[in-house]
């Protein structure tokens, strides 16, 4: 007899072992998904007739805020992990748990950043400190002083930066009290 596998798992986009272990905590995950230019988080929770999301966040709402920078670094991570997490409260989450798909948990990465970012709105979730990002890279310090220390640069981004002449923590530290309003 030959056992079926699922179109998901054939194709490497779920891992279904982890999915239900996820799903018998019997908590909302936390999916967070990251691209080059993009963070998506969502809490979502299973039902017989499929999963429901709950909230939703993307990093492209913090244009919205006032965030003028690239929205796939480690700054906009956290800062959509913020967002996630107000909005969070405001519909009475209380507790989740942390799905990161296929992603490999590297220390400091954007998906921790977002994680630190739900921790910090005062949303409940397991966790270990140890995988966050250091404070300063989360401010995007690292960026700024390589920007202030850059002459000319070919890379786009920063040549946007350079020309509007943007201070990232200052810009951080300003859409994050926006959100925490």
């Amino acid at each position: 007899m030959k056992k079926t596998i699922y179109r998901r798992k054939k194709e490497g986009k779920t891992n279904y072992k982890k999915r239900l272990t996820l799903l018998l905590s019997r908590k909302p995950r936390l999916v967070i998904r990251k691209s080059i230019n993009n963070m998506s988080i969502q809490i979502v929770k299973y039902g017989e007739d499929g999963d429901k999301i709950i909230v939703a966040a993307n990093s492209s709402e913090l244009k919205k805020l006032g965030y003028t920078l690239n929205t796939g670094n480690l700054p906009a991570a956290y800062l959509t992990g913020l967002l996630i997490g107000k909005k969070a409260n405001k519909q009475k989450v209380g507790e989740v748990i942390a799905d990161i798909g296929l992603n490999t948990p590297t220390k400091g990465s954007k998906i921790f950043a977002a994680l630190k970012g739900v921790v910090d709105s005062g949303l409940k979730i397991p966790h270990s400190p140890d995988m966050f990002p250091g404070e300063n890279a989360i401010k995007g310090v690292q960026i700024q002083k390589y920007l202030e220390n850059m002459k000319e640069s070919k890379e786009i981004q920063f040549k946007k930066y350079k020309s509007t002449n943007v201070n990232i923590t200052e810009e951080f530290e300003k859409v994050k009290n926006t959100i925490m309003k």
